[in-house]
């Protein structure tokens, strides 16, 4: 006879109640992109076409959706008034700009992780220390004139 009230050993729990403990397909996506441009590069050899380089970033920028390109590509333009010193170049798979191949800041879309921003952010290697604590990076939803200039103020800082 079959006992009826022994209860079943498998888990009920539904993929909602589950901890992720690992890489999100948009970090393992950018990770992939990143041996890839690094691939790219040891390929073109340790002198790549500074040109190659800002092609595949304004390629890349094209490729966003409207309003990510949109800031991208004001963003590119306030790099390159700014700092003309800095390089432009793939990071991620994202623009980025760096200094002695170090990159120095970058931009990232908000479709690149599903967030609701897109973000200028600086690396380590920008001069931006200000006392013991400064921000890193900035949310961007649109750009005003006094936005732009702020931007452009804090590249020239970064890239000194």
């Amino acid at each position: 006879m079959k006992n009826t009230a022994q209860t079943s050993t498998r888990s009920t729990t539904t993929a909602a109640d589950k901890k992720y403990d690992g890489f999100t397909d948009e970090e393992r996506d950018a990770m992939k992109e990143r041996a890839r441009e690094l691939k790219s590069t040891a390929r073109r050899g340790s002198r790549a076409d500074k040109a190659d380089a800002e092609g595949d970033v304004l390629a890349k920028i094209t490729e966003m959706p409207d309003a990510d390109r949109v800031l991208a590509e004001r963003v590119h333009a306030i790099v390159k008034a700014s700092a003309p010193g800095l390089s432009p170049k793939l990071w991620y798979g994202m623009p980025a700009y760096a200094r002695d191949g170090k990159v120095v800041c970058f931009f990232q879309s908000a479709q690149k992780f599903k967030s609701r921003y897109a973000t200028l952010g600086f690396s380590d290697q920008a001069g931006l220390d200000d006392g013991t604590m400064w921000p890193t990076s900035y949310a961007l939803t649109e750009l005003t004139a006094a936005d732009e200039a702020r931007i452009g103020a804090l590249i020239e800082k970064a890239a000194g």
